[in-house]
């Protein structure tokens, strides 16, 4: 059996010490780029395989970036929601773009201390989390001593750590003003204000209101969980109840597509009966029926901000926070050609 070569093989063969072939092996601009070259290509005629686990362990690096969905708020909602597989796929293009590898979890009912021992296993060189959920506290206790942290959320007051996100209230203020432009004035409110990004859309839906001189109706505020069934359950238990209503704001697009269903089945015409905007802007909300009016989060700029946020912060800089822009894009759910 052929003895497996090593590095100090190479070292002796290119004339060089065993130090400068690791750094050659590891692309290392320490090294000149002809003396680079030579000391690969004797690597790769003797056959040598870089032992990337034992770099990694040396370097104290696992070249992985954890993605972690905590969901304390919503058990039932799974990784394949249209929102989490959007956002995902733009992170894990980010990530691997840089040679990374991506290790994603889903923490249904976090228990206390949850997102440190998530830390303490070494599995990871930073960690992204999609979401605060109802973990606000949690996220703040560990980013006291753990910089490379990045959030997907709602800037919170008294935040310590890093978070990139949409203007939930500006978002939210635009696409219901828009509603109320176009001469509804029974719109109702589907959502779980106890959701940090939720609470904040909320707020912008309250302030329009506020602003074009429209007493808000408790009546009208209906909670609203983020799958489809249990959203088509919110409205249809909205209507039921007999309070009328002309339009629909919904904090997801998950959630108002949801509610045209159960709107059609009652009989009830989208847009003319009732109009209906919701918030993200995922890909399926052009191809509802009728196309659906909504709030776009640039899912590709946020990933690209996270990320890059992120391995600053894996080189101890303490990053701020970021909000980006929303948009509503209009289309025939809200009546728009």
């Amino acid at each position: 059996m052929a003895v497996p070569i090593k590095m100090a093989d190479i070292a002796r063969l290119a004339g060089v010490s065993v130090s400068t072939v690791s750094r050659a092996l590891a692309g290392s601009s320490l090294v000149p780029a002809a003396k680079r070259e030579e000391i690969l290509a004797i690597a790769q005629a003797q056959g040598y395989v870089i032992n990337e686990q034992a770099r990694n362990l040396r370097l104290k690096k696992t070249r992985t970036i954890g993605v972690v969905i905590p969901l304390g708020h919503e058990v039932g909602q799974l990784i394949s929601d249209p929102f989490f597989i959007e956002l995902f796929g733009r992170l894990a293009d980010e990530i691997t773009a840089r040679d990374y590898n991506v290790l994603l979890s889903k923490i249904a009912k976090p228990e206390p201390g949850w997102l440190d021992r998530l830390i303490q296993s070494q599995r990871t060189d930073g960690l992204i989390v999609i979401g605060q959920s109802d973990q606000h506290e949690a996220l703040n206790h560990t980013a006291r001593t753990h910089l490379p942290l990045v959030v997907w959320g709602a800037h919170m007051p008294n935040q310590l750590y890093c978070s990139v996100g949409s203007d939930n209230i500006g978002g939210a203020y635009t696409a219901v003003s828009h509603l109320i432009r176009q001469g509804r004035r029974r719109i109702a409110f589907l959502g779980m204000a106890d959701v940090p990004e939720v609470s904040l859309r909320r707020e912008g839906y309250l302030r329009a209101l506020a602003e074009a001189g429209i007493a808000a109706d408790p009546a009208l505020m209906e909670p609203a969980h983020f799958t489809l069934d249990t959203a088509y359950d919110s409205m249809r238990h909205l209507i039921d109840s007999g309070i009328g209503f002309d339009a629909v704001f919904a904090v997801s697009d998950v959630i108002a597509i949801a509610a045209m269903k159960a709107l059609a089945a009652a009989g009830r015409r989208v847009p003319d009966d009732v109009a209906v905007i919701g918030f993200d802007d995922i890909t399926v909300a052009a191809y509802s029926s009728p196309p659906l009016t909504s709030v776009r989060q640039d899912l590709a700029r946020g990933a690209r901000v996270m990320v890059d946020l992120l391995f600053r912060r894996m080189e101890g800089e303490d990053t701020p926070s970021a909000t980006m822009p929303a948009e509503l894009v209009l289309r025939r759910s809200c009546g728009a050609a």
